[in-house]
């Protein structure tokens, strides 16, 4: 399962959410929950950017330095799997094109595999 943590700074009454591992990620919350809740929000959208720009998608091993207090937000089963998924055809060289001929669907529904909003 994939995890990320995120970082929580004090900001004018609420608190400013990032990811150490997925610079980009910004968000707001007034709370832990809330915190986790926007920062998993915002962690998917750049997920999303990223695969689609054909990006690697870091995994967070915690290695990238938090200066704050942190958290770790876990991402839906849905979510992992299409990011695995997206992972193995860009280590295996295999494109969409090529997924879908294997699999003998139409390249929309190949594409569907990767919209983490469908």
């Amino acid at each position: 399962m994939n995890a990320y943590r995120i970082e929580l700074t004090p900001d004018e009454g609420s608190l400013l959410v990032t990811c150490p591992a997925l610079p980009g990620v910004v968000s707001f919350g007034d709370d832990d929950a809330g915190c986790i809740a926007h920062g998993r929000d915002a962690i998917e959208e750049r997920i999303a950017a990223l695969i689609r720009d054909g990006a690697d998608v870091p995994v967070d091993d915690g290695s990238a330095p938090a200066t704050g207090r942190t958290l770790s937000v876990s991402m839906p089963t849905l979510t992992n799997l299409k990011v695995e998924l997206y992972r193995a055809l860009r280590e295996t060289g295999i494109t969409r094109a090529e997924l879908a001929r294997r699999l003998d669907w139409n390249r929309n529904s190949v594409d569907r595999l990767f919209q983490l909003d469908h």
